[in-house]
């Protein structure tokens, strides 16, 4: 990933975001906003950003393919051979549910993956503007200041749980488990916002449920680099061509290990 297109990567972001998701937010009619799956939306913004970031990464670097979400909504063979070749993994809006009720946050992702392994990854908040990125080995950013992980500090580690996708009964059960040990804070139901707040001592730990890849091609690489740690909880690395649920994020390798043995010990 050389300067020049990491550049232009981020021109184009900014250039969505501010010609087509930031006009259309709190903005959308009923007949904007469809449900693809139970509590999964989707919205004329969304097409139109993925089609704009699309194009511009094809022109970007022609040799690479572009998987975004809404288009494998529409074709799921497009996630085949996810982990072979070049590969732009594209959500053009993270936080559609938000998105589309007028709420914060939200935000667009892009990771940049070759033969499996993410080597760089944006993460842009369209509201404040803020960008995250990280390329493998070099460090993670945020509005190009190099970042590092840091837990919260708080008496009991800050923990954003997501449970949306778990049965009654499991919640129940990992809520008996976090009593006394983890402090439970809201989930934002966007990733975008949940990755960059463990890296900046918001979140010492996060739980997601479902990874799919532009969930957290971008997201993951931004801790790692940064410091922390995100894996399975059976301690695999996350990889993007593994569709698995559940895994834990943490702002460092001490965190992850406590945020396991509270949660599936």
């Amino acid at each position: 990933m050389t300067h020049r297109d990491h550049a232009a990567v981020v021109t184009l972001m900014r250039q969505v975001a501010d010609e087509v998701v930031l006009p259309s937010f709190r903005n959308l009619a009923d007949s904007d906003i469809e449900e693809k799956a139970p509590d999964d939306l989707v919205t004329v913004a969304d097409r139109e950003s993925e089609r704009r970031l699309t194009a511009g990464l094809i022109a970007i670097d022609p040799a690479a393919r572009v998987i975004g979400e809404e288009a494998t909504a529409a074709d799921p063979k497009l996630l085949d051979g996810i982990t072979r070749g070049r590969v732009w993994i594209v959500d053009p809006i993270d936080g559609t549910n938000n998105y589309a009720h007028g709420r914060t946050p939200f935000g667009i992702m892009i990771a940049l993956v070759e033969d499996g392994v993410t080597q760089a990854g944006w993460i842009l908040d369209p509201v404040t503007g803020r960008l995250c990125h990280a390329t493998l080995g070099d460090g993670a950013f945020i509005d190009g200041e190099r970042v590092t992980a840091r837990p919260s500090g708080a008496p009991l580690p800050i923990a954003a749980l997501a449970t949306y996708f778990m049965s009654d009964d499991a919640i129940a059960a990992m809520m008996l488990r976090c009593e006394g040990r983890l402090t439970c804070a809201p989930n934002p139901r966007c990733a975008a916002e949940q990755y960059p707040r463990v890296v900046l001592g918001q979140n010492d730990i996060v739980l997601f449920q479902r990874t799919l890849p532009w969930d957290h091609a971008a997201g993951a690489l931004f801790v790692h680099e940064a410091g922390g740690v995100v894996k399975r909880p059976d301690g695999e690395p996350y990889v993007v061509g593994d569709l698995r649920r559940g895994m834990i994020a943490a702002a460092s390798p001490a965190l992850w290990d406590e945020a396991v043995n509270i949660l599936f010990g």
